[in-house]
């Protein structure tokens, strides 16, 4: 039998539309909230019944709907936030479409109400799910909406019954509304389930009291062991907070990005900040952020997908250059100066400039160690010439060594001055905050790891022609992507040549891994390639190579060390990029304050 097309029905297309928009009550919340943000609301308040099943109701201060525009809100494709074609290359809400109210009125029953700026009255209409109430009714109310939604899915079982526990939904509520505060620092946020207080936000206009915020959502634990950055080049600015790398989560469960404003899940951003924390994290384990990404609107399509959860940028090679590559120095920024909560890394060319107090220079065994003795006497008493001019042989690999700084004698440096060992595997020191325990393993090893790093960027890589070229077997849409980024291979150190449509030969490989199966890397480097906007598997897997040359090298526990031995060491830690954690992703140097040992031993009670 022919089926003829024929026109879906207005209620039928919004139930449809609902399906891709409202997933569970979270999604309700979700879009609801954002309706207010957009509406330049100060202050929001959300009383939630049963998860959201029984009944949401959102009230705000913003800046209102017309009597004449209530009903029109609830109707399919209404907005007052795009007009034209060009509003939509340069969307600057978080809300655009205007289907949100139509598919929520369309599977729940609805109450809006609005007093909008200027009137001196508010007014309101209802839904039921089918037919929405053309005349508006008189209503007492303040400047601002309020929207009621009650029996979310009552006219559409099926979905109902995918809905979870009453608990589990409000948790997904709980989320929303935490992802949606972070990017809402000037709006205060009150939560009631079932007319309990969960969650009370105020306004924060300045740093502390944002700090707060990201505390209140996050836990202070994190934003105790965060770093603040702001991080800006032309056009793009980066800024928030990141977590020091001894601060890993064994899941993605504490990272928030957001773009212009709105929280994204977005594969581009994900790769970027995974390759920043490579060099630092167990296998595994994953950072955590709260981190705000600003570009010019054009720059960015948010209409990827009909929840708005990802984004596709238009340069998204610059943009994940940009991710990757300053957060990588912030990172490495993390020192032992600067280590402190919410430290401040700001614009590249500031936060970065530490950077320059470190000079890798290539010299001969012994080495002389530069410090500060007349310091280093007035904290530990006279010592003798002989140990004053002892040579520091525990701090190079390859005969090379970082300089150490001339330290101030004013100044008392960051992991101070050395006490002694315990059992020949931490250092003791003592500096203005309290006491300093070093593994001094886990210290040399990333000590020796980036010199042999720097010392590979200084040298270049390598190259190693193979007497017999390597023939790969590879699909057609692999062999054009080799084809694509053979300037890519080169520039890591590996000649290619496409010799047929499935077929590619490698010529030469870097000298590090000619023992490795260079096929295989081959073949995940166009993997990666396919999937993301470029490739980082040749320099990991150097790198891992390189991190392993550090832990053979390095000192071994139960060596017994000098006390200048150790200041060197002490000195090489706070200079070198990345030293707050070994190779591995272990700590190398942990700080005991004052207070912290007081504590310990009940003093002051």
């Amino acid at each position: 039998m022919l089926n003829r097309i024929q026109l879906l029905s207005p209620q039928l297309a919004n139930q449809i539309a609902a399906g891709e928009v409202i997933e569970r009550p979270a999604s309700v919340v979700k879009e609801l909230l954002e309706n207010a943000i957009d509406a330049g609301a100060t202050q929001v308040e959300i009383d939630i019944e049963k998860g959201g099943m029984q009944r949401i109701r959102i009230r705000d201060d913003g800046c209102g709907i017309h009597k004449d525009d209530l009903v029109m809100a609830l109707n399919r494709h209404a907005t007052s936030k795009i007009h034209t074609a060009d509003d939509l290359e340069r969307i600057h809400s978080l809300g655009f479409r205007g289907e949100a109210l139509a598919s929520i009125s369309s599977v729940a029953r609805v109450s809006l109400g609005s007093c909008a700026s200027g009137q001196t009255s508010g007014w309101q209409i209802q839904a039921d799910g089918q037919t929405i109430s053309v005349n508006p009714t008189p209503l007492a109310h303040p400047q601002g909406t309020t929207i009621e939604v009650c029996d979310l899915f009552f006219n559409t079982p099926a979905r109902r019954k995918f809905l979870r526990t009453e608990q589990t939904e409000f948790n997904h509520i709980d989320e929303v509304i935490k992802r949606l505060a972070l990017s809402s620092f000037n709006i205060g946020m009150t939560l009631r389930h079932n007319k309990r207080n969960v969650l009370q936000l105020r306004a924060a206009s300045d740093q502390p009291s944002r700090e707060q915020r990201v505390a209140d959502v996050c836990g202070q634990a994190f934003i105790e062991n965060a770093v603040y950055v702001d991080l800006a080049s032309a056009s793009l600015r980066l800024w928030g907070w990141i977590s020091l790398p001894t601060f890993s989560r064994s899941q993605a469960d504490l990272q928030y990005f957001y773009v212009n404003g709105r929280m994204v899940r977005d594969k581009l951003v994900t790769h970027a900040v995974r390759e920043a924390y490579q060099d630092v994290l167990f296998n595994g384990r994953y950072p955590a952020f709260v981190l705000f990404f600003e570009l010019d609107p054009s720059m960015v399509d948010v209409n990827a997908h009909p929840t708005k959860h990802e984004v596709r940028f238009r340069e998204s090679r610059l943009v994940h250059d940009f991710l990757a590559r300053n957060l990588q120095k912030a990172i490495a920024e993390i020192t032992p100066a600067n280590s402190g909560t919410t430290t401040r890394l700001n614009t590249p060319e500031a936060s970065f400039s530490r950077a320059s107090s470190y000079q890798p220079i290539q010299r001969p065994m012994p080495l002389q160690v530069q410090e500060q003795m007349a310091a280093y006497k007035d904290l530990h008493g006279s010592t003798t010439t002989e140990t004053e001019t002892a040579v520091c042989e525990a701090v190079a690999v390859a005969q090379t060594h970082f300089v150490p700084p001339v330290i101030q004698p004013e100044k008392m440096p960051s992991l101070g001055y050395a006490l002694g060992q315990l059992h020949g595997i931490y250092i003791l020191a003592e500096n203005e905050q309290g006491l300093i325990l070093v593994d001094m393993h886990a210290a040399h090893e990333r000590v020796c790891y980036e010199q042999l790093k720097i010392n590979l960027d200084n040298d270049g890589i390598k190259k190693q022609a193979l007497l017999i070229p390597l023939s790969i077997t590879v699909n057609e849409k692999e062999a054009n992507i080799a084809e694509e980024n053979s300037a890519l291979f080169l520039q890591a150190g590996f000649e290619i040549e496409r010799l047929g449509q499935q077929t590619i030969v490698v010529r030469q490989v870097p000298a590090l891994l000619s023992d490795r199966d260079i096929a295989q890397l081959v073949r995940d480097v166009l993997a990666d390639l396919s999937e993301q906007v470029k490739s980082n598997r040749i320099h990991e897997t150097i790198n891992e190579l390189l991190s392993s040359i550090a832990c053979r090298g390095a000192l071994r526990a139960h060596r017994k060390m000098t006390i200048p031995e150790m200041n060197a060491l002490l000195r090489h830690i706070e200079t070198t990029p990345r030293s707050g954690q070994c190779n591995h992703g272990r700590p190398t140097w942990m700080q005991l304050t004052l207070p912290e040992l007081d504590k310990l031993f009940l003093r002051g009670r």
